[in-house]
């Protein structure tokens, strides 16, 4: 089922994930009223009207295109946690962040997008990462490369002799322990700086922009859209136990993520403090 739906239906979700940004998202950019944002666990953690609303558009065209797939979104799980354990059962799994970059929504910022994956049995399979007020649509098929408003993009390997430009969990949002271990990265050799939207993170090491990605958190839908459009880029990851991070089990944290092998290596072994 799965195999006929990624052969036939792919431009059917980059259709429904553009049109739940046209109806849900953009009529709401830079309009906002006061009541339609909100707070979940703090000042620096928001919702809108927009998020929830394009949750459930999206949630309704994916599983209509997918009969028998569960989804699994921000939103819904903020609501009722036991939504994630969709991700470690039998049925196909869309994994959504309606917007990703809520903060930056809210501010006006155009650098936000909608990410959509398909999973199956923790498999990222393929991936959406739509930023509508920047026009950009990035796509990865599983074993079938990374795209870029249909042009394939590669990560490549950093520059010798050049400051490892890295982005990491923003501290808005990060633990003591975790901002010691980000802290490690603090070193000679690597520019770090906090992250915006990370589903946007992900596509610049893709591209190459820059060279890789320190995480704390395991919300898997900040993470598998852009983990699999790295990974078809040619790039890599792993937590610090030195496995890869899947979104259907606890992980290790935080991972690192290298536009190649030997990026991600050394970022894991920095925060490791190896």
């Amino acid at each position: 089922m799965i195999d006929e739906f990624l052969a036939r239906g792919l431009s059917d979700v980059e259709e429904a994930v553009r049109k739940a940004a046209a109806i849900e998202i953009m009529p709401r950019f830079r309009q906002l009223a006061d009541h339609e944002v909100d707070q979940k666990s703090g000042p620096h953690d928001l919702v809108t009207i927009a998020d929830r609303q394009a949750e459930e558009h999206l949630t309704a065209s994916l599983t209509r295109l997918l009969p028998g797939s569960a989804v699994v979104g921000e939103e819904a799980v903020h609501d009722d946690p036991a939504v994630y354990g969709a991700l470690r059962e039998d049925a196909p799994v869309w994994i959504v962040d309606p917007v990703d970059g809520t903060r930056q929504f809210v501010n006006g910022d155009p650098a936000f997008c909608t990410l959509v994956a398909l999973a199956h049995r923790g498999e990222i399979l393929a991936s959406w990462t739509y930023a509508p007020a920047l026009e950009e649509l990035s796509t990865a098929i599983r074993g079938q490369g990374a795209y870029v408003n249909g042009v394939r993009v590669h990560s490549g390997s950093p520059d010798p002799g050049t400051d490892l430009r890295v982005a990491t969990a923003h501290p808005l949002y990060t633990s003591e322990a975790d901002k010691r271990a980000l802290a490690r990265l603090e070193v000679p050799g690597v520019a770090a700086r906090p992250c915006g939207s990370a589903g946007l993170e992900y596509l610049r090491v893709a591209r190459g922009e820059i060279d890789g990605l320190a995480f704390t958190w395991p919300s898997a839908w900040d993470h598998a859209a852009g983990l699999l459009l790295v990974a078809e880029a040619g790039g890599s990851q792993s937590t610090v136990d030195g496995v890869p991070f899947r979104v259907d089990r606890d992980n290790a944290l935080p991972f690192a993520v290298g536009r190649d092998e030997a990026t991600a290596i050394r970022i894991r072994e920095l925060l490791r403090g190896a």
